[in-house]
């Protein structure tokens, strides 16, 4: 009565998969939805440490699992794609799979079925964040350490997240107050981040870094806008939002071509 065991899909087919499932399955995905490394302004210290770790991992060396925590909208999940379509530029055959959180109880099934596989792939899980009497956390010890078996040497884990330590400080505070041993108890979850090699952090960008970026998007996608105009369009679409980010800079660039009448590719 059980289901059959998965078959393994054709990687060949594509450069990207979403993990689904209920039934278990790896989804091809024909065209990521991301932009260029060179359009991410105001990370570069990330970019160039989250691209060279991944060109290690991709020619087989080396590497570490990372998590892109800090500010929203600042190109944590855009930077994870941008540097998987570098890398292939570059040769390198890399696989993409993006897991949902929810989904992280299904983790060890997902490894098995990569295990085996003639490539080598990013594991990607966006917006990482556990809530009270969450116990995901404990499948994601698996992609961290693998248990007996060790991770995969072809999959390498990268997540992104508000919160550096995956939790909120009130969750922590909570752990602290109502544990017969406060410190083990929150070590346990807190540990869980340390788990990650690589911690590369996002922080708010500043106002000539948010114009920057309208700037290069006008640029890339032809987009003719004088300065003074752009300035002053894109400060008070920024304190409509009360925000200032990458996101914002996109959002406000996107109203900007539909006025210009320019179609984004």
């Amino acid at each position: 009565m059980a289901p059959a065991p998965l078959a393994a899909p054709e990687f060949g087919a594509a450069d990207a998969f979403v993990w689904h499932t209920e039934p278990d399955r790896l989804e091809p995905v024909p065209q990521v939805n991301r932009v260029d490394l060179k359009l991410l302004v105001g990370i570069d210290r990330s970019r160039d440490t989250l691209l060279s770790n991944t060109l290690q991992f991709a020619r087989g060396l080396p590497a570490n699992n990372a998590l892109l925590w800090g500010a929203r909208g600042m190109g944590k999940s855009s930077i994870v794609k941008a540097v998987h379509a570098e890398v292939r530029a570059k040769g390198q055959p890399l696989k993409l799979v993006e897991l949902q959180r929810e989904d992280l109880p299904s983790v060890g099934r997902l490894l098995n079925l990569l295990r085996g596989a003639p490539y080598r792939f990013v594991l990607f899980c966006d917006d990482l964040s556990f809530s009270h009497d969450d116990q995901h956390y404990k499948s994601l010890k698996a992609v961290l350490d693998g248990g007996i078996e060790g991770r995969p040497e072809n999959v390498l884990f990268y997540a992104t997240s508000n919160r550096r330590h995956l939790m909120p400080r009130d969750m922590i505070e909570n752990e602290r107050s109502t544990s017969i041993n406060p410190s083990e108890a929150v070590e346990e979850k807190v540990s869980l981040s340390d788990r990650f090699g690589l911690w590369l952090g996002f922080h708010p960008c500043t106002q000539d870094e948010y114009l920057a970026m309208i700037r290069g998007y006008c640029t890339e996608h032809g987009v003719e806008i004088d300065d003074e105009t752009l300035r002053a369009e894109a400060i008070e679409w920024q304190a409509t939002r009360g925000a200032r980010s990458g996101r914002v800079a996109w959002q406000y660039f996107l109203d900007l071509a539909g006025r210009k009448g320019v179609t984004i590719g």
